[in-house]
């Protein structure tokens, strides 16, 4: 959709099929991967009037055997990624491009946070290049399922909230290939997760603020607990980090079970 302010948004409405919740979650989870220093789109709130729904066939959801027109009022608005301007965006790149991507890096950070936010869902994102560029960057999209979804609570699964191809983690080599977004998402201020949560329309979630606070009271204790959940799926079958350590996960020689990660860990326990 075409807002007033002259950008295009991807538009999620309040009546959606998947959960009245899942536009808190877009918004909040947003705001903490934009406050990391992670490449998300901009988010805001749009607001769709009655008549441009009730003038706009096209405003209504296919529910399977039945279809619902869009509800009007606030809903969350994603800037869509390549804008308006001629470009090139697509939502997969075959292995050979995938490894230029110019903030391939950016996966280790992303990983974090979803393991943070208790994202329930794979981990999405588009890749865009301006003209005549030839490397693409990552932009990282779609947190609904976040807080698994309109739950509300956190589920922690090792294959949960991670991208569905390991190209995008063979270079990661030890804690150090998850800097700086990690530290920045476990020092991250209580203030700066409050803020972004109190920007949320209230008929987003219900009304009830006291959902909303237990919700971001959790959020920030759950930050001493990313580099464990992260180790658990770096432990399983996908085994993800081949050069973790020198020897790969489980390996001799800095792996999983060697001391010095054990000693790393225990000093950045938050």
């Amino acid at each position: 959709m075409l807002g007033s302010d002259g950008h295009a948004y991807v538009v999620k409405f309040q009546n959606n099929p998947q959960h009245m919740r899942v536009l808190a979650n877009e918004f909040l989870a947003s705001r903490l991967a934009m406050a990391a220093g992670l490449t998300a789109p901009e988010v805001d709130l749009v607001d769709v009037s009655s008549w441009l729904i009730d003038n706009t066939p096209e405003l209504e959801m296919d529910l399977g055997r039945t279809r619902a027109r869009c509800q009007p009022g606030l809903q969350f608005g994603s800037r869509f990624v390549g804008g308006l301007m001629p470009g090139h965006v697509v939502d997969y790149l075959p292995e050979e491009q995938l490894a230029e991507v110019k903030n391939l890096n950016e996966f280790a950070g992303i990983l974090g946070l979803d393991k943070w936010t208790g994202n329930a869902n794979g981990r999405q994102a588009v890749f865009t290049r301006k003209g005549r560029e030839r490397r693409y960057r990552a932009v990282f999209i779609d947190y609904g399922y976040c807080f698994h979804a309109g739950e509300w609570k956190f589920e922690d699964v090792p294959l949960r909230g991670v991208y569905y191809c390991n190209d995008v983690y063979r270079e990661i080599g030890g804690w150090d290939s998850f800097e700086p977004w990690l530290s920045r998402i476990e020092s991250m201020p209580a203030e700066t997760v409050w803020a972004a949560a109190s920007e949320i329309p209230p008929e987003w979630y219900g009304g009830d603020l006291g959902d909303m606070e237990a919700l971001v009271e959790k959020l920030l204790m759950r930050r001493s607990r990313i580099r464990e959940l992260i180790e658990g799926f770096g432990k399983s079958d996908r085994k993800p980090f081949p050069k973790w350590g020198g020897a790969g996960v489980g390996g001799s020689e800095g792996g999983w079970n060697d001391t010095r990660w054990g000693a790393n860990i225990a000093g950045r326990t938050m």
